[in-house]
């Protein structure tokens, strides 16, 4: 059984940094796409990173890119999200997911739509 466990949010204030983790169990990574996505209330759920587990290779969404950096470890079959200088706007559930064959095919890395397996989500609020 696959699963995916978030951890790393909290409150933070306008500015600062949190780093998230994603630990997956049940599957090894090493071929598959992982991929950070946030969403909050009454809206859809958006892609912010991901990282191709086999080679490294990133992508980031506009609002992410040069102020996030989404990294792996291997070994730990876990994938981090460094978010740093964090605005209230970044105020979300932050999910991971993996993909397999249907994202690589589509190369849509941050469109939810062929992402496999989901963690539970975690909060992430950017307050003063």
């Amino acid at each position: 059984q696959v699963q995916l466990v978030e951890s790393g949010g909290g409150l933070v204030q306008p500015g600062g940094s949190l780093r998230l983790s994603c630990a997956a169990s049940g599957i090894t990574l090493d071929l598959y796409a992982v991929a950070w996505f946030r969403q909050t209330p009454g809206k859809e759920r958006v892609g912010v990173a991901c990282i191709h587990m086999s080679d490294g290779m990133t992508y980031y969404s506009g609002s992410a890119k040069g102020r996030f950096t989404i990294s792996r470890d291997n070994a730990k079959n876990t994938v981090y999200l460094q978010m740093n200088s964090l605005k209230p706007d970044d105020t979300a559930v932050y999910y991971c997911a993996i993909g397999g064959a249907p994202v690589f095919y589509s190369g849509s890395y941050l469109s939810d739509d062929d992402y496999e397996y989901w963690g539970q989500g975690t909060q992430v609020t950017v307050s003063s």
